[in-house]
């Protein structure tokens, strides 16, 4: 209230109806500022003036102005501490991100290697039980082999004696028993064995 009510009569006192900032030097017809009898009125006017100019600039027009810098600064601080934060955060989130990434990474290769030694020990499971069941296989047919060359070598030796047999009593009208026939044709081959055994 009392800066409007200052407002207010520095513009009355310095009205030129009033008489007081004139000094009387327009009834001379020259330009008062140029009179030096008015020079100390207006040296006092001016004093005033800049006195109650500077109280208002001190006390209305400083103080805002400060008010509003400091406002800004403060933003300008608080909008500064909040990119340090955000970039704070984005640092953080990127290196839990990589690190994340690595564990992944890490699991991933201790999986496949996993993976890889399982398969390999199945390969080498099923490996072993081929060859089992192969070698099984084999010595069955082995088995087979044996006794069907055994039963071939028996008929062989049959079917000679027979022969030998049937070759004697054509030619001899004799009729040998199986057994002397068999018994000659075993001593034959084993004649012949150990002459190219010889």
């Amino acid at each position: 209230m009392r800066h409007k009510t200052l407002l207010l009569v520095v513009p009355l006192l310095m009205s030129p109806g009033l008489g007081w900032a004139a000094g009387g030097g327009d009834e001379a017809g020259g330009l008062p500022q140029l009179d030096l009898t008015t020079w100390p009125t207006q040296l006092f006017w001016l004093v005033v003036t800049f006195a109650i100019m500077y109280l208002l600039m001190s006390v209305m027009v400083t103080p805002r102005i400060r008010s509003v810098l400091e406002d800004r600064q403060q933003r300008i601080t608080n909008d500064l501490e909040k990119a340090r934060d955000a970039d704070t955060k984005v640092t953080e989130m990127r290196l839990s991100y990589e690190a994340s990434l690595e564990a992944a990474r890490t699991e991933a290769a201790a999986k496949a290697r996993d993976a890889l030694s399982e398969a390999k020990a199945t390969a080498d499971e099923a490996e072993a039980e081929m060859a089992t069941k192969l070698n099984q296989k084999l010595k069955t047919a082995e088995t087979k082999l044996m006794k069907m060359r055994d039963d071939a070598m028996a008929s062989i030796d049959e079917v000679a004696a027979e022969i030998t047999a049937q070759t004697v009593s054509h030619l001899t009208s004799l009729k040998p028993t199986k057994a002397a026939v068999s018994k000659s044709v075993k001593d034959a081959m084993a004649t012949r064995a150990n002459q190219e055994a010889s």
